[in-house]
């Protein structure tokens, strides 16, 4: 589904007739520059590594949401033990014991309503492992996306039609609309004032 209605097309400055293509166009070309399946709420799985000394890691898919009937935005979370290296001997004797009983390495469910999370950030923080316990890595199953759409989305949304209907390239008459010439022209289309808008919903993902 577009990110805008036919009932807003006015508002934005688009005529009332321009075809629903072009909608579905735009969204998916906002969708691909922001590297996400939707910018609309959407559940994603993330596996992370953790600094050493470090109870933190950030998400890459921003904001957090809540979807009803869910309470909170993290549906799930598993975090790995770390594995000491090499030559590295236990300091404790919580990790004495987690040795004894060869957890280094292996994967503990953790309560999601323990962990402390800010959804505009994405900074997820686990609690100590009662043991003392490091980790090195978690997958985090969370819901992220923007409940009700902004006016700035919304005016990204019209601003890439009105630069493709400028685009000598493109005919507007057209009751088909060729992706390949759009994925070929997206630089343009997705011109700096369209960057700025979607610069807050951008995935924050590494690689």
């Amino acid at each position: 589904m577009g990110y805008l209605q036919a009932s807003e097309y006015t508002a934005y400055g688009l005529a009332a007739e321009t075809s629903d293509e072009w909608i579905t166009m735009a969204s998916a070309l906002m969708d691909a520059y922001c590297q996400r399946t939707t910018l609309n709420p959407a559940q994603y799985v993330e596996r992370l590594r953790m600094t050493a000394g470090s109870h933190t890691v950030m998400l890459s898919n921003l904001p957090l949401v809540v979807v009803a009937p869910a309470t909170l935005p993290l549906v799930s979370l598993r975090a790995r033990f770390a594995t000491p290296r090499r030559g590295e001997l236990p300091e404790t004797v919580g990790e004495e014991i987690a040795q004894a009983f060869s957890l280094p390495g292996s994967w503990n469910t953790v309560d999601v309503t323990t962990v402390d999370y800010f959804g505009d950030t994405g900074e997820v923080t686990l609690t100590q492992h009662l043991l003392g316990l490091p980790y090195n890595e978690v997958e985090v199953t969370y819901t992220a996306g923007l409940a009700m759409l902004p006016d700035a989305v919304k005016v990204a949304c019209a601003q890439i039609v009105k630069n493709a209907q400028a685009t000598p390239a493109f005919n507007v008459q057209k009751t088909k609309i060729d992706t390949m010439q759009m994925q070929y022209f997206s630089d343009s289309l997705l011109d700096d004032q369209v960057r700025s808008l979607l610069r807050p919903y951008v995935s924050r993902r590494m690689g």
